[in-house]
């Protein structure tokens, strides 16, 4: 089994393609729209590797506590796309992808909050360094 980071630096890396793919993707189309075409590909990628990996469970059949927190998670990930590509549309990738990556904070946050999770003092630094960082950007 590969290790999770292996993935976690995955997802940082293909996100920051995402930046750049969604910035010239949403130039001449409404966001909205650009975030329907995006999630139908993703649907489209996530069956075809589901079949290929023979994952596919009825969804009905899921645990329902399991199934109520990933639909609220699709929902929070549609509103986060919405913004995202709106931004995008407005705003240059240089300084709306930085913003967006404030999801960092937010999640170990509320990871504190709701999960109990604990940080030592360099995962603190690392909160306020990545919040500065941010501030620093955006107010160039």
């Amino acid at each position: 089994m590969l290790d999770w980071k292996i993935f976690a630096f995955g997802s940082a890396f293909f996100a920051g393609i995402t930046a750049i793919l969604a910035k010239i993707g949403v130039r001449n189309i409404p966001s909205n729209l650009a975030t329907f075409i995006r999630t139908v590909v993703i649907i489209i990628f996530l069956g075809v590797l589901i079949g290929l990996r023979r994952e596919w469970k009825n969804p009905f059949l899921i645990d329902k506590h399991s199934l109520i927190f990933l639909v609220l998670s699709g929902i929070a990930t549609g509103l986060s796309w919405i913004c995202y590509f709106r931004a995008l549309q407005a705003g240059p990738a240089s300084l709306v992808a930085p913003i967006d990556k404030l999801s960092l904070v937010f999640a170990i946050l509320l990871s504190l909050i709701f999960l109990g999770e604990r940080l030592g003092m360099y995962q603190w630094i690392g909160v306020c360094l990545i919040t500065v960082g941010v501030i620093i950007i955006i107010f160039k």
